[in-house]
C-alpha cells in the first residue's frame, strides 16, 4: 500500500493504491495507517488525470478503483459517479437513487466518508436549494470544483 502526495489548485492532495486499485485521494498530507510513502505508476497515472481535471481538459476518470466501505457507502459512491461533470444532485436525489428516499442525512455520511475525493465525485452533492454544504476539503474547494466543472475558473 503506497501513498504520495502532490500539489493541487485545492491544496495537497495524498493519493493512494493497493494492489493495482487507486484506494484513497484525500486531502492534505494524512499518512494514513499501514501506507507507505512512495510513488506508483499507477499513482503517477491518477495524479496526471487529475491535473487534466484541473486544467479542464479531462472530464472523467479512467483508473481502477477499490472503494472499500459499508454495502450502502459503496452504493452511495457508485451513485456519485453517475452525476454527469457540470450537474449537481441533491442529498435528496441521491437518496432516491440509491433506493433509501427518507436516506438524506445517511447519504451525507457517506460523502463524508468517500475515500477517492474528485474522482469520486461527492462535492456534486448540494443542499435541496443548491446551497453548499458538507465538503472534507471544505467549502471553498467544493466551490472551487464547481466554478471548474461549470467552466468559470481558467
Amino acid at each position: 500500500m503506497n501513498i504520495f502526495h502532490y500539489d493541487s489548485p485545492v491544496g495537497p492532495l495524498g493519493i493512494a493504491e493497493q494492489d493495482g486499485a487507486i484506494t484513497r485521494v484525500i486531502f492534505g498530507k494524512e499518512m494514513p495507517a499501514g501506507y507507505e510513502f512512495g510513488e506508483t505508476e499507477l499513482i503517477k497515472q491518477a495524479n496526471e488525470q487529475l491535473q487534466e481535471y484541473f486544467a479542464g481538459t479531462r472530464r472523467a476518470f479512467d483508473l481502477p478503483l477499490a472503494l472499500r466501505g459499508t454495502e450502502f457507502q459503496v452504493k452511495a459512491w457508485q451513485a456519485l459517479q453517475t452525476i454527469p461533470y457540470g450537474e449537481t444532485r441533491s442529498y435528496k436525489n441521491m437518496a432516491e437513487q440509491v433506493g433509501s428516499p427518507k436516506a438524506c442525512r445517511a447519504i451525507g455520511l457517506a460523502n463524508n466518508r468517500n475515500p477517492i475525493v474528485i474522482i469520486v465525485p461527492c462535492h456534486r452533492v448540494v443542499g435541496h436549494n443548491g446551497s453548499l454544504v458538507g465538503f472534507g476539503g471544505g467549502l471553498d474547494a467544493k466551490r472551487f470544483l464547481l466554478d471548474l466543472e461549470a467552466g468559470h475558473v481558467n
